[in-house]
C-alpha cells in the first residue's frame, strides 16, 4: 500500500475510532442469546427473552425478497407487501459510508445500477429484479415512495462460484430472522419464539420492522460491513442459505476462512455439519461476537422452525466455536477484556501494545467460556471478569487442530462491533493474515 494511502486511512479509521466504541449507547437495551424458554414462568439468568428493539414507525414501504441470496446475473423476486400508487427502486450495495449509523432505520451504501420506476402496486405484487454482475456483498433494495416513505428490502449477492475468493464473511440471515418482531398475520402478536415462548416457528423471506433494517444492523453488522469496503479486503458474502446448499468438503475447497462476524445463533443440520467438516479438513474460523452455533433449526417452505440446543441433542457448540454460552443480562453489564500471557496471544495481540492484564475495548450483552467439550488444547486470550457478578468469566479463545484449522471466538458482544478502534483492528488482521495464508493482500495491513 502506497504511503499516503496508509496514512489517510489511519487518519480515517482514527477519526471515526471514537464514535463507535463499545459504549453505553452501544450496548445498552439490545441484547441477544438463548431466550427461548421451554417452561415460559421460569426466566432465569441462564434464560431470558429479547427485548424488541424499538420500531421507529416512520412512514415505509414493506418488502422482502424471495431468497436470502442471489448470484449475479440472475433475476431476483421482490415481494410487495404493502401499496402505493407509484414507486422508484434503486439497488444499493453496503460500503464504505462514514462515520457511525446513528438511526436503527436507516441503511446507507452505493448505488449499483439503474433505478426502477413502478406504477401503482398492491399488496402480494412480485416485481422482478435485475441483479447485475456486481461484487459479492451485501446489498438492499431501497423502495421510495412520492410521498416520502421509504423502505429497504436487503439479501446477500453471493459470489458466481464458491471460492472466488479464499475468504468468506457469513452474515447471520437466519437469526435476523428469528428477532424480526414483525406481526405477519396482524393479530397483535409479534410471530417469533422471542414474542411467544410457546411458539417453535417464525417465517423467512418477510420485511424486517424498521422500515426493513435488519435487527440491530447498525450496531452488530454494519460496522464490520463497512470496515471490509474501507480496507478493500478481498472477500465472498455468504447467507445461512448459501451454506446450507454446500457441503463441508466443497467449503474447504473453496475458502481458507469463514469469519462469522455476527450472531450466528441459530443454524440448520446442514451448516453445523458443513461448518464441522470444514474445520475438520483444515478451514480456519473466526467468530467476532457471541452465542453461535447454539440452536438447531430446520426449513421448511420458507418456515424456519426451532428444535432445540444442539448441545442437548449430543453436539456442543464449544467443540466447535471453542468456547460455548453460558448468560446473558440484557446489557446490564459490561467491561473490557483483561489480556492473558498465552502462546497464541503474542501474535493475536501483535502491534496493539497489549500487554498481559491490559485491558481491551469493551463487551457485555452474552458470554461464552471453555467448557469440558472444549477441544482441549484450547487457549483463553482474553477474559471480560465476572461480567455478570456471578463469579464466571467471558473468554476469548483460540485453538488449533492437527488439520491446520485455526479457530478464534470473542466470547461476549462484540469484537466485529468495535471493528474501528485500533487495538481490535489490529488484532482482526493478525488473525487474517495467519488465517489466511494463501493471500495476504499488502492493503491488509494496519
Amino acid at each position: 500500500m502506497a504511503a499516503t494511502k496508509r496514512s489517510r486511512r489511519r487518519r480515517a479509521c482514527a477519526g471515526v475510532a471514537a464514535a463507535v466504541l463499545l459504549g453505553d449507547a452501544a450496548l445498552t437495551g439490545h441484547v441477544h442469546g438463548d431466550h427461548g424458554v421451554h417452561n415460559p414462568a421460569v426466566l432465569g439468568h441462564d434464560e431470558g427473552r429479547d427485548e424488541r428493539e424499538p420500531a421507529s414507525h416512520r412512514p415505509t414501504v414493506e418488502a422482502a425478497f424471495a431468497a436470502e441470496s442471489y448470484r449475479p446475473g440472475t433475476v431476483a423476486r421482490l415481494v410487495l407487501f404493502d401499496a402505493a400508487p407509484r414507486l422508484q427502486i434503486q439497488i444499493f450495495r453496503v460500503g464504505d459510508g462514514h462515520g457511525l449509523l446513528r438511526s436503527r432505520d436507516v441503511m446507507r451504501g452505493d448505488f449499483v445500477g439503474r433505478a426502477m420506476s413502478v406504477g401503482r402496486v398492491s399488496n402480494g405484487r412480485v416485481l422482478r429484479v435485475h441483479i447485475g454482475n456486481w461484487p459479492s456483498g451485501f446489498y438492499y433494495a431501497q423502495l421510495t415512495e412520492p410521498g416520502g416513505r421509504v423502505g429497504y428490502a436487503p439479501f446477500v449477492l453471493r459470489p458466481a462460484r464458491l471460492g472466488a475468493q479464499r475468504v468468506a464473511v457469513v452474515l447471520p440471515t437466519r437469526t435476523w430472522q428469528a428477532y424480526n418482531f414483525r406481526d405477519d398475520d396482524l393479530n397483535g402478536s409479534a410471530d417469533t419464539w422471542y414474542a411467544d415462548p410457546y411458539r417453535a416457528t417464525a417465517q423467512l423471506h418477510r420485511p424486517f420492522e424498521n422500515r426493513g433494517t435488519p435487527p440491530h444492523y447498525r450496531f452488530y453488522d454494519e460496522p464490520f460491513l463497512r470496515w471490509v469496503a474501507r480496507e478493500q479486503l478481498g472477500v465472498d458474502v455468504l447467507s445461512d442459505a448459501d451454506l446450507d446448499t454446500a457441503d463441508g468438503d466443497t467449503l474447504a475447497r473453496a475458502d481458507d476462512l469463514l469469519i462469522f462476524p455476527g450472531h450466528h445463533e441459530y443454524v440448520t443440520a446442514h451448516e453445523f455439519d458443513g461448518v464441522t467438516r470444514f474445520r475438520d479438513r483444515g478451514g480456519s474460523l473466526m467468530f467476532l461476537s457471541a452465542n453461535n452455533f447454539y440452536w438447531k433449526i430446520t426449513i421448511r417452505d420458507g418456515v424456519m422452525t426451532r428444535v432445540a440446543h444442539w448441545r442437548e441433542l449430543g453436539r456442543p457448540e464449544a467443540a466447535l466455536v471453542g468456547v460455548g454460552f453460558y448468560a446473558n443480562d440484557f446489557g446490564r453489564h459490561r467491561g473490557p477484556w483483561r489480556v492473558r500471557s498465552t502462546r497464541a496471544g503474542r501474535w493475536i495481540f501483535s502491534g496493539t501494545g497489549l500487554r498481559p492484564g491490559d485491558p481491551l475495548s469493551s463487551g457485555g450483552i452474552e458470554a461464552d467460556a471453555v467448557t469440558p467439550d472444549s477441544p482441549r488444547n484450547v487457549e483463553v486470550l482474553a477474559e471480560i471478569v465476572n461480567l455478570f457478578g456471578d463469579g464466571r468469566n467471558a473468554q476469548m479463545s483460540y485453538y488449533q487442530t492437527r488439520a491446520g484449522a485455526k479457530v478464534f471466538a470473542a466470547g461476549a458482544f462484540c469484537l466485529a462491533c468495535a471493528i474501528w478502534q485500533p487495538p481490535v483492528r489490529r488484532i482482526v488482521t493478525n488473525l487474517l493474515d495467519a488465517l489466511t495464508p494463501a493471500a495476504r493482500p499488502e492493503t491488509r495491513r494496519p
